[in-house]
């Protein structure tokens, strides 16, 4: 018993199953041999046990499945379909009615499609199967997608057709018409091309003097359809240009396919002035055909139509001026026709008195409204005035100026009355100063006079008895003092009668 738990727990082959359970001529032979010895069992050998991480589990399911499912074709409905902002990868679920399988278009592949994938169209997908590691999830690799039934052109084609209809660029509306008679045309076409050269043999057959502007770009190739719209720009800012043709020849569709491109739609309803797209044949349709004012279906045409031939257009000219001269001549002849049937009919026979009489009155009517609004305008004329008047009494400013009138009346006469004032007062004061200065010792001074004064200055000395000989003195002059020694004093009159 210990012996068959130390056994490995595992299924027998078949090999052993033959040899431990013997059916047959085996069974039979063994019947005669049962009674020789049994061989002894060989040793089963033990298997060891591999232990993988969950990475290099999912490494290898992604090799094996790279391996055998490299490039690969899978038809289904899209769903979930969204492009992320931060990578640019679209990621989408591919399915069926039972199954489905998720699937990722990198930004490289994805730039190259010439629709938009959106939830619930058919397609058929080209790729690879790959596994998403952080998951453990398998998932389609896809580098190209394709419509299922329709060709992947044919849907962008329609795709942008219904977006630019949303946006309004082929309303009928906007559609400008061709001036009659140009008198500069753009052109936008290769210089390789038959296009150019068409166009510009109708145009100097027609029109020998027109103004032929050309603006050289690639009609076709990669990078054809950004050249295409900075044509269309640059020449629609030229001066004087009245009409631009848009044109090359005929080609595939892959040939024309630059002008299904959004950016020369979006730039030829910019173009300010009225535009032809002439490109491709007459079975060729662009989307510049649907945009464009005016569609030509062959660049040699679009020359027809934006001018008509000089001596047409001036025969046309000379036409329509004789159908109005005609037009004009026949109306004044059925005019006067008329009038006559009319001025000869008895009820007009005193029409003219009667409109001379209407007119008679109708002149005195005037004169007596004439009247009436002189009277009454010189009515209300003497109202404004006298509202004038009463106005300008409470005016104030009138009363301000009256005001101000006085005031300068009041100032001038205060100043004069203080001039007069100022005047007596000088005057008098000259008066005064007058008599102050006859008054004046000094003035006594200098007409000869001195004064004499006791030694000290203290004492004016008028008489000479009060000074004795040998007293000093003090004599002021009118210019100095002098200091005197008194030698002899007499008597004034006794001084007089010597």
């Amino acid at each position: 018993m210990g012996d068959l738990f130390d056994l490995p727990f595992e299924e027998p082959s078949a090999a052993d199953a033959s040899v431990g359970k013997p059916s047959g001529a085996d069974a039979i032979e063994g019947q005669r041999d049962s009674e020789a010895p049994p061989p002894s069992p060989a040793p089963v050998p033990v298997p060891t046990r591999r232990i993988l991480t969950v990475s290099e589990l999912t490494g290898e399911i992604r090799t094996l499945l790279e391996q055998e499912f490299f490039e690969i074709w899978v038809e289904g409905e899209l769903s979930n379909c969204k492009v992320w902002n931060t990578t640019g990868h679209l990621y989408f679920t591919l399915k069926d009615s039972s199954s489905q399988v998720k699937g990722v278009m990198f930004r490289s592949s994805l730039r190259l499609l010439k629709f938009t994938p959106k939830d619930g169209l058919r397609v058929v997908a080209r790729g690879r199967l790959s596994v998403y590691d952080p998951k453990g999830e398998y998932q389609l690799v896809c580098e190209h997608l394709e419509p299922e039934g329709l060709g992947a052109r044919q849907l962008a084609f329609e795709q942008l057709k219904e977006r630019l209809a949303q946006h309004g660029l082929f309303d009928p509306r906007r559609k400008r018409p061709l001036p009659p008679l140009p008198r500069k045309i753009g052109v936008v076409t290769s210089l390789d091309g038959a296009a150019v050269r068409d166009i510009i043999k109708v145009l100097r057959r027609r029109y020998a003097n027109l103004h032929i502007v050309i603006r050289p770009t690639r009609v076709q190739g990669d990078g054809a359809a950004m050249d295409i719209m900075r044509a269309i720009r640059s020449i629609g800012r030229v001066p004087g240009v009245d009409v631009v043709i848009i044109g090359r020849g005929g080609g595939s569709i892959e040939d024309l396919w630059a002008f299904n491109e959004e950016v020369v739609a979006r730039a030829i309803a910019g173009c300010p002035v009225p535009t032809i797209s002439a490109v491709g044949h007459e079975t060729d349709v662009t989307i510049a055909d649907f945009v464009a004012d005016l569609r030509a279906p062959t660049p040699s045409a679009a020359a027809e139509m934006v001018v008509s031939r000089k001596d047409d257009f001036c025969a046309r000219i000379d036409r329509l001026a004789h159908r109005v001269d005609a037009a004009i001549a026949g109306r004044l002849h059925r005019a006067e026709a008329r009038l006559r049937w009319l001025a000869a009919r008895p009820g007009f026979g005193g029409f003219r008195a009667r409109l001379a009489m209407r007119g008679r009155h109708a002149a005195d009517l005037e004169h007596e409204l004439q009247q009436a609004m002189r009277a009454r305008l010189a009515a209300r004329e003497r109202t404004y005035q006298r509202l004038r008047f009463t106005f300008e009494t409470y005016d104030l400013r009138r009363r301000l100026g009256r005001v101000r009138t006085r005031l300068v009346a009041a100032a001038g006469k205060l100043s004069a009355a203080m001039t007069r004032r100022q005047h007596r007062a000088d005057g008098k004061l000259r008066g005064a100063a007058a008599r102050l200065e006859s008054l004046s010792p000094l003035a006594v001074l200098a007409r000869g006079y001195a004064v004499c004064w006791n030694a000290e200055r203290t004492e004016v000395i008028r008489d000479a008895e009060r000074v004795n000989p040998g007293d000093r003195v003090r004599v002021t002059l009118q210019r100095g003092e002098l200091t005197c020694t008194v030698t002899n004093h007499g008597d004034m009159e006794t001084r007089r009668a010597n």
